[in-house]
């Protein structure tokens, strides 16, 4: 199994995420860069994390909505 996760400055937990799917499942974790391109091949696992526990005074939300890396952009690869 492979898996990324998704780093976006202002985040939460991304460590945390990327620690919780290696100890739970064995497999590699990727940690990719928000303003990345492309993702690593044959993923089976992306994970967003949040942690806006008071708004999105940063406005980090909206940062993530025009990333490269947005899951509007991920479709077409399937």
């Amino acid at each position: 199994m492979r898996a990324a996760v998704i780093v976006f400055p202002g985040s939460n937990c991304d460590r945390d995420c990327k620690t919780a799917i290696a100890r739970s499942t064995g497999a590699a974790v990727d940690m990719v860069w928000h303003g990345e391109t492309t993702l690593p091949d044959r993923l089976d696992l992306i994970v967003l994390p949040g942690g806006f526990a008071y708004g999105d005074y940063l406005r980090c939300g909206a940062m993530a909505s025009g990333s490269n890396t947005s899951a509007s952009r991920w479709t077409s690869r399937w």
